[in-house]
């Protein structure tokens, strides 16, 4: 065992997850100590639970975790440990997080309005033009696609359009941004929030042979009451008309939606169709569109002439709870 993969032996429980992910251990992690480990490691969940259905040993998967993303920062690394031992961040991390807790607000009074009577806002800029161009060109490369070749774009992809890629220096950008960690912040209430690793999205117009896949309108969350407070995030990597395969969800869907619920009965809230009160949101290239996750929400099928592209960015408080029954 080399020194790199020595050191990320050392990252407690992350031989409990191999075992419990492949099957050689009953599931005894508790789902939020799982959520945290991965991002800490800066991997994707989606890719995470896909390479390791090939059961690969464990020296397999740790030398996977280290081609994948590559040795974890070790701040990361520290924080996580603190975090199971219920003991204070270390220094460094303390530091940052008191940094964003002291800056100055991103959000301002209207964007708060917003918030509260339709449950989504967009931080204008979270990055700047040539951030988000860069991350265009890293989408592009991924699903082997030319600009201005329309022919192109619609290499058949086994998750539509997202697109699993999630460790780059570009997508970093967004990660570690302060303004985006602070507009996150002023919506929990609380600066000590963790950084999603995610994935990227490509949705391109509709032709004749193609049609818009999907995701429509859903949830992400258990319907089961309380839904617990959290957001989601998407970031527009160009400028997005409404008309382009934009975000759509519900505004202020949130306020009515426990005694929607409880107007249902036994009846699947899934299977209601919501479209109609759906606004789809356009916005430009580096905003980034946050909404609570109790509103249904999804793409929207694309009339333009362009893609939409897009990552998808978001943060979460560590006393985050779900629900053990799905609704």
């Amino acid at each position: 065992m080399d020194t790199r993969t020595a050191e990320l032996a050392k990252i407690r429980d992350l031989d409990r997850y191999w075992a419990e992910a492949t099957f050689r251990a009953p599931k005894r992690l508790p789902w939020m100590q799982t959520r945290i480990l991965l991002d800490s490691l800066g991997l994707g969940l989606e890719q995470t639970v896909s390479y390791l259905g090939r059961q690969p040993d464990y020296q397999t998967f740790l030398a996977w975790v280290l081609a994948t993303a590559g040795p974890p920062a070790a701040d990361r690394i520290a924080r996580y440990h603190a975090w199971l031992d219920a003991a204070q961040s270390p220094p460094a991390t303390a530091e940052r997080l008191a940094a964003i807790a002291a800056a100055p607000d991103v959000l301002d009074a209207d964007d708060l309005a917003q918030w509260d009577a339709l449950g989504f806002v967009i931080l204008r800029g979270a990055l700047s033009p040539d951030e988000a161009k860069a991350c265009e060109d890293l989408l592009w490369q991924q699903v082997g696609g030319t600009p201005d070749d329309p022919a192109t774009w619609y290499t058949r992809r086994p998750n539509g359009i997202m697109v699993q890629y999630f460790q780059h220096p570009a997508l970093d950008v967004a990660r570690t941004a302060p303004r985006v960690h602070k507009a996150f912040a002023q919506l929990w209430g609380t600066a000590d929030l963790w950084m999603t690793v995610d994935r990227m999205s490509f949705n391109p117009p509709e032709r004749p042979g193609y049609t818009f896949p999907g995701p429509h309108l859903h949830w992400d969350v258990s319907l089961a009451q309380p839904i617990p407070f959290a957001t989601q995030g998407i970031l527009y990597l160009t400028d997005t008309r409404a008309d382009q395969g934009a975000l759509q969800l519900v505004p202020g869907f949130h306020h009515r939606l426990p005694d929607w619920l409880d107007a249902l009965g036994d009846a699947d809230p899934r299977r209601v169709d919501l479209s109609a009160e759906a606004i789809t949101i356009p916005a430009a290239a580096g905003d980034l569109i946050i909404w609570r996750q109790d509103l249904p929400h999804g793409a929207s099928p694309n009339a333009s002439d362009r893609p939409r592209m897009a990552h998808y960015v978001n943060m979460y408080a560590p006393t985050l709870t779900a629900h053990s029954v799905w609704r």
